[in-house]
């Protein structure tokens, strides 16, 4: 698979038949503006700033982690400078459609407490498998943000722009984390079904015999076997139960750990090998953490 780089804001928009930004670190755009190329009908991208979008009737597929989304009603995306975008064309149809684009260069928030909180945002890093699909409210709320960003996009610049406009950035992320949780809300029946497959998995590793074969359970391992990110995972998992993966797997590890040390002979190495840890005193200390004694202290309990 061939990957464009876009190292700049100023190149994008030459890449997609753009004029060039009134700002060389941000930019808006209007998705009617934008041009496919006649003979490139699937593009892959890696861009080196941020991008928001929020898009309607849009004459492709977009592609990102292991989801498609077409965009027939109101759906924004999240993409952070490095991630892989895949954008199909669809066969006859045209370039129409509506909404914003967002792109920000991390140079662009210098100076402000954006900069680092605007990696705080997890839909950043799993929007690449879960798009945040608007309500008609909702769209109306951040279609009002994108105008004022516009409006002072297209004005004169001065002292209080960059300021203005990184404001107006704040509070759309804070709206759009409000629609997001909204959004894991109304998704409560699928995410107790998911909450189910990940129990059920946990149950039927940690009962298998051959866990050390394959080293200690990460978060990444469960995650693929559910089809979603790690931190798509971890969230919806918090949002429910108050643990994020990471506990979770922790929980069940002490739970086998236990039943290994009060119904067997085996020794504390053994077991420690046996959950897939490589060394026996990292075990040993997390089981502690877990429980407050040490595995040797909990076997002495049941004699």
């Amino acid at each position: 698979m061939e990957i464009a780089r876009i190292k700049s804001i100023t190149e994008y928009h030459r890449f997609r038949g753009l004029p060039k930004p009134e700002h060389s670190l941000i930019s808006l755009v209007d998705y009617s503006q934008l041009q496919f190329s006649e003979d490139s009908k699937v593009v892959n991208l890696v861009m080196d700033f941020y991008s928001i979008a929020l898009k309607r009737d849009i004459g492709a597929k977009l592609h990102y982690g292991q989801q498609i989304y077409d965009f027939d009603e109101g759906l924004m995306s999240f993409l952070a400078p490095g991630q892989v975008l895949r954008i199909e064309k669809e066969p006859g149809s045209s370039d129409s459609g509506s909404g914003y684009l967002l792109q920000i260069h991390p140079d662009f928030l210098w100076g402000f407490s954006l900069a680092k909180q605007i990696k705080k945002y997890s839909f950043f890093d799993y929007s690449v498998h879960e798009a945040l699909f608007l309500s008609g409210r909702e769209e109306m709320v951040i279609l009002t943000i994108f105008e004022n960003i516009r409006q002072e996009y297209n004005a004169n610049i001065d002292s209080f722009s960059q300021g203005l406009i990184v404001s107006q950035i704040e509070l759309l992320l804070k709206y759009c984390e409000r629609f997001y949780n909204r959004q894991f809300m109304t998704r409560k029946i699928s995410s107790h079904q998911m909450l189910t497959k990940v129990e059920n998995f946990l149950n039927s590793y940690f009962s298998a015999e051959e866990q050390s074969e394959g080293g200690l359970l990460s978060v990444n391992k469960v995650a693929d076997a559910m089809n979603v990110s790690s931190d798509y995972l971890s969230s919806m998992l918090k949002q429910l139960t108050g643990k994020n993966a990471q506990e979770h797997i922790h929980q069940k590890l002490i739970e086998k750990a236990k039943e290994k040390l009060s119904s067997t002979y085996l020794s504390v190495s053994e077991i420690a090998y046996g959950l897939g840890f490589e060394h026996p005193q990292s075990f040993s200390k997390l089981f502690k953490i877990k429980t407050n004694v040490s595995p040797l202290e909990f076997r002495k309990s049941f004699n």
